[in-house]
């Protein structure tokens, strides 16, 4: 069983949520590469010209599906919300209605060109990450809704800061400062970071 990941910014899982681990991996480093190449695979699949033109990626179905692709080697639970609390995101009972309101907002924003592209679809990442509607890999699963998100909306795919921002670093403290900003209302580091 891999140790729980404490390091910040990491949601940690609880004890049933590791038992659902699906390969007998013994360390983080080992959980992290498979992770890795089941979101690779996922990001193909999501990014494909066929899925972004067919596919609506503000909707719950989607936001799901995509959950589940990224994890469905490594964890049971990938694809489903969360049922336990977190030191991060809103209250399990919030999480539908959450995102539901994420949702139709980004519908609209889309149908009213509220904000630019690359804006839009970072505001549904940074609400998608203040939600943290599933068990783990939120920030991983946000980061690649807004990729789809803004190669569906004809842009192309964010940088995030061109570095892996899942360990710790330099790269990884600048994103969650970003995140912090936008959780004070400013999104412009945020929008920064995802092109840099």
């Amino acid at each position: 069983m891999v140790p729980p990941n404490d390091d910040a910014g990491n949601t940690p899982l609880s004890p049933e949520e590791q038992d659902d681990l699906i390969p007998n991996l013994a360390t983080q480093g080992e959980l992290n590469e498979w992770e890795r190449e089941n979101i690779l695979e996922a990001r193909k699949w999501a990014l494909s010209e066929r899925e972004v033109r067919l596919r609506d990626p503000v909707t719950d179905g989607y936001l799901r599906e995509l959950h589940r692709r990224m994890f469905d080697q490594t964890w049971k639970w990938a694809g489903t919300y969360r049922k336990s609390e977190k030191n991060i995101g809103v209250l399990v009972h919030e999480i539908r209605d959450r995102l539901g309101a994420l949702l139709g907002n980004g519908k609209y924003w889309i149908e009213n060109k509220t904000y630019g592209p690359d804006e839009l679809a970072v505001r549904v990442h940074h609400e998608l990450t203040l939600i943290h509607p599933f068990p783990n890999g939120n920030g991983r699963h946000a980061r690649l809704t807004a990729d789809v998100l803004i190669v569906h909306l004809g842009g192309s795919a964010f940088s995030w800061g061109q570095k892996d921002i899942v360990a710790i670093g330099s790269a990884r403290k600048t994103y969650l400062d970003a995140l912090h900003s936008a959780d004070a209302g400013d999104i412009r580091p945020l929008l920064k970071f995802a092109r840099s």
